[in-house]
């Protein structure tokens, strides 16, 4: 007799590689460090907001580990006090062994299905935020608001001078939905 597959296994029939996905812990916050560090795209936050992240929002956000469990992936992400209908997805890394086999795209579908049913207000709405010049990006969210039946509305949330360092570029707001699940 086989186990029942947890709730995350049950949304996800086909991952790639015989990967898994999973509520992040504290002790996956130094590979989503390293994760996020290798990916050069990501802005790289301090390794102990990491540590951070996977202890107090790992009910929204998830990772993906390997047959050996070892983190290859994750999505972090955080209900949005304003709109709390809305996740908003701070960050998405898959490990360079692992990239351009759909388990970003798993990975956000998952999370998503997952905040959807937990939520205590329903999810009716994800948001970015993407740099103009990341292409990666914008197909995974393009293509997940159309597997979704969803529109896409882009509006710049903060142009590049009001990054202090001066050296950002502007970032996108990418706002999702409606979303029905």
């Amino acid at each position: 007799m086989t186990a029942a597959p947890t709730d995350l296994q049950a949304e996800f029939l086909e991952m790639p590689d015989g990967l898994r996905i999973d509520r992040p812990e504290v002790a996956d916050g130094a590979a989503l460090w390293r994760i996020a560090k290798d990916s050069v795209t990501l802005d790289l936050n301090s390794s102990y907001s990491y540590l951070l992240w996977c202890r107090d929002f790992a009910g929204t956000s998830v990772v993906a580990r390997d047959p050996e469990g070892k983190p290859v992936g994750f999505v972090t992400g955080y209900i949005r006090p304003e709109r709390p209908h809305t996740l908003l997805v701070w960050q998405v890394a898959v490990d360079a062994a692992y990239r351009g086999r759909g388990l970003a795209g798993a990975l956000l579908d998952g999370l998503t299905a997952r905040v959807a049913r937990d939520s205590e207000h329903g999810l009716r709405a994800v948001e970015t935020t993407i740099t103009p010049d990341n292409a990666a990006s914008d197909r995974l969210f393009t293509s997940y608001a159309a597997r979704h039946g969803a529109s896409v509305e882009r509006e710049v949330l903060f142009d590049a001078g009001q990054f202090p360092d001066g050296s950002h570029d502007p970032e996108v707001l990418y706002r999702i939905g409606p979303l029905s699940f």
